[in-house]
């Protein structure tokens, strides 16, 4: 089992639902920049969050995205799901098409650490050129094998290793 950034210990050691949003505009993805979990350095991955009990898909993200990035969002078809499983991490991610309804792109919270303890660091359209100039560990799996944008929007198989 790796050593993980102390702030992410909230998540370890159990098993989460994370619901993540992929909207595009201009040929860019919305990406959210962390700290990374494992290492130094950072980690982008779509917008998105744990699901609370009782909660629905689809208001977890809507609620997830005005957190972290101050935009409301519509959520659309749902897209694939992905197994992430680095212990102590695991969590079973839902990948969802959003449209932007309103709001102005801003850097948000996460409501379970303090102000001066967030992951989140960053807000930003990526497009496919940036994406590449990072590290690959920098980036979540499902951006990996990216050729354009469009290959986001293909309903794929599920990603279970």
């Amino acid at each position: 089992m790796e050593n993980i950034h102390p702030l992410a210990e909230t998540y370890s050691s159990k098993a989460r639902i994370r619901v993540c949003g992929l909207l595009v505009q201009d040929n860019r993805l919305l990406l959210a920049r962390h700290k990374a979990v494992f290492g130094v350095g950072d980690y982008w991955m779509p917008p998105g969050g744990g699901l609370d009990f009782g909660e629905k898909v689809k208001d977890c993200l809507r609620r997830e995205f005005l957190e972290e990035t101050g935009l409301e969002v519509e959520v659309g078809r749902f897209l694939y799901l992905n197994e992430f499983l680095r212990p102590p991490l695991h969590a079973i991610e839902l990948f969802f098409e959003v449209k932007l309804v309103s709001g102005t792109l801003a850097l948000g919270f996460d409501p379970e650490h303090e102000p001066h303890a967030q992951l989140l660091e960053e807000v930003k359209f990526l497009t496919i050129r940036e994406m590449f100039q990072l590290q690959r560990e920098e980036l979540h799996p499902i951006l990996h094998a990216l050729v354009n944008l469009d290959d986001l929007f293909i309903p794929r198989q599920i990603f279970l290793d």
